[in-house]
């Protein structure tokens, strides 16, 4: 059994009465609509509810104590009464689970923004949703139907950048490496991470 990288995917929505009747429905029936702007209480209240319950089903039992990492970007609901609210629940019933910001002003350092995103795009757009709900099913689905292979891809594009950040010195003038991976992956030759060159190291250091 293979673990495929994918937790969960949640959509910031709720609903609401229609005020009026239309040919499409009549008043008072309930529409899903998008939660416009996204403050702490509702990042709080999903990370609770949603993404720690996800984590602790999904994750080995016996790595219970072991170090999980929650990357977060840098968003302004990213406050720090709810990241301490966070904190304290992740680590309830002997869970190792903490929560890091992503460097700021690197895209390249968020796996999702690096490639993840764009994968689920292009099978989300396939399904040419028209409605709210379509939308959130057609991305759900997408997100499901994104093979393990794509995620592994990803992640190594992100250690590569890790690579080349340290050998700027943790700049970002450095161009997003290659390395092959669908020639690697038909060969059956890609591996699930890489080794860092001892060359960037050094040179970070200097």
């Amino acid at each position: 059994m293979w673990f495929d990288g994918k937790i969960g995917i949640w959509a910031f929505v709720h609903k609401v009465a229609a005020v009026k009747n239309s040919r499409n429905r009549p008043k008072g029936t309930l529409e899903t609509k998008n939660i416009t702007s996204v403050n702490a209480v509702e990042y709080q209240k999903t990370m609770i509810e949603k993404v720690l319950p996800a984590i602790k089903e999904k994750w080995p039992p016996s790595y219970r104590s072991k170090s999980i990492i929650i990357q977060e970007d840098n968003a302004r609901p990213h406050s720090k009464a709810a990241r301490n609210a966070i904190s304290d629940a992740a680590k309830a019933d002997g869970w190792n689970i903490e929560l890091r910001p992503q460097p700021p002003n690197s895209p390249d350092m968020n796996v999702l923004d690096l490639g993840f995103f764009n994968s689920i795009q292009s099978l989300q757009y396939a399904k040419q949703p028209r409605t709210m709900d379509e939308l959130i099913l057609a991305v759900e689905t997408a997100y499901q139907e994104s093979p393990r292979e794509t995620i592994n891809k990803v992640f190594l594009t992100l250690q590569g950048c890790m690579e080349e950040t340290l050998r700027v010195k943790g700049d970002n003038t450095y161009k997003v490496p290659h390395m092959g991976k669908d020639k690697l992956s038909s060969e059956g030759k890609l591996p699930i991470s890489i080794k860092c060159d001892l060359s960037a190291i050094l040179t970070a250091q200097i």
